[in-house]
């Protein structure tokens, strides 16, 4: 199923480039879950995150001239997406910081069950780490990129892609074991 869409996304990408508008929107809606959910991971935020996917996906269309299927579409559209993610990184490193909200005041009204604190404790983990790091970590446990993928979306050797990604989850680690706020219950054993 994925290498029959794989196959289809590259067959779209040739028509879209040939004028095809309707193949182009098939293209992007296909391509947006996959896009923002990457770019949900490297700024660490929905706001940024939307922002980089739409620029992202712009990007795509605009340079669907410059596609030249070497490679399978979607690890060119990781491409741009994480191209767009640095982008928007940048820019965010040069607007103000918002003031933070009155600790005192309660987040929210209903606390959120533990998938979706799971998320804000692996969102957080990962915004602490090196953004070379991020990416390759990003790409590799949560897209489902291979190896060569990665090195390819992030024109880096292949050894780097491993380098970044071990040195990733190795400071991933205590990054996740600090979020944790009890140990889990464990059995008592039977006497």
């Amino acid at each position: 199923m994925i290498e029959r869409q794989a196959s289809d996304d590259g067959e779209l990408a040739s028509r879209a480039r040939g004028g095809d508008r309707e193949a182009l929107e098939t293209l992007l809606r296909r391509q947006y879950r996959v896009v923002h959910r990457l770019c949900r991971r490297l700024t660490g935020n929905d706001a940024d995150a939307d922002d980089a996917a739409q620029e992202a996906l712009l990007a795509i269309a605009r340079g669907l001239p410059r596609f030249d299927g070497v490679s399978a579409f979607g690890t060119w559209a990781y491409r741009v997406a994480t191209n767009a993610c640095l982008d928007e990184l940048r820019r965010r490193h040069r607007r103000p910081e918002p003031v933070p909200d009155d600790p005192a005041a309660p987040a929210w009204e209903h606390p959120p069950d533990e998938v979706a604190a799971d998320r804000v404790d692996v969102d957080a983990a990962l915004a602490r780490l090196p953004l070379e790091f991020r990416a390759a970590v990003v790409l590799r446990d949560l897209c489902g990129l291979d190896y060569a993928e990665i090195a390819e979306v992030l024109g880096v050797p292949p050894g780097t892609v491993r380098s970044r990604i071990a040195r990733g989850r190795a400071a991933l680690v205590p990054l996740l074991a600090r979020n944790q706020t009890s140990e889990p219950e464990r059995p008592k054993p039977v006497p």
